[in-house]
């Protein structure tokens, strides 16, 4: 209903999709994880703790595995808003809900909502209702256990030209989002929505 009502009076003719919005931090503090040893053999893994650290903002449209991540240096509003701008643009002539948190950086009274993007803040305290968090752990469990000298080595891919971050956007499949993010709950009610 809601988005027949967009489409029919927000949107005429163009097409509105719902996406999920998130941000995670990608840093050197070693995120540690299951190693394989012989029977018997206590696993060691070096670990490093250095709070040095960048943000991945992403939104991800759960229906087509469609995604959107942009590296910015901090969690905040002024970065937020660009990440909005960005998105905006990348969606040309469609509109988006955007599900996100309640997090201070997106409830803030100086964001100035393209008019292409419709916010929709999800309960607080209740990450698991956004499926852009499997789609984290997912891109971040090839960088467990593996320690990097700085942020540059971190961005740095295995051929050296390459950003390691950029490497793991360019491998993700529209099939790998579907697969993390298409919680029955969301997919029902599109599809609710979409024969009403």
């Amino acid at each position: 209903m809601i988005l027949n009502c967009l489409e029919e009076h927000l949107a005429p003719g163009k097409c509105v999709r719902y996406l999920c919005q998130d941000e995670t931090r990608v840093g050197l503090k070693t995120l540690t994880g299951k190693v394989i040893t012989a029977s018997g053999v206590k696993p060691t893994v070096d670990v490093k703790w250095p709070r040095d650290n960048f943000w991945i903002y992403g939104a991800i449209e759960p229906l087509t595995g469609d995604h959107f991540l942009y590296e910015y240096p901090k969690l905040n509003g002024e970065c937020f808003q660009q990440f909005l701008d960005w998105l905006s643009v990348q969606l040309g002539s469609d509109y988006a809900i955007l599900q996100i948190d309640q997090a201070p950086a997106h409830t803030s009274s100086k964001i100035r909502w393209p008019e292409n993007i419709i916010p929709l803040f999800q309960p607080p305290s209740a990450p698991e209702l956004n499926p852009i968090e499997r789609l984290w752990q997912f891109l971040k469990k090839p960088l467990k256990n593996q320690l990097f000298s700085s942020l540059h080595a971190l961005r740095v891919g295995v051929a050296r030209r390459r950003h390691r971050i950029q490497e793991l956007f360019d491998q993700l499949t529209f099939k790998q989002v579907i697969s993390v993010s298409s919680y029955n709950f969301i997919l029902e009610a599109l599809f609710y929505a979409a024969s009403h």
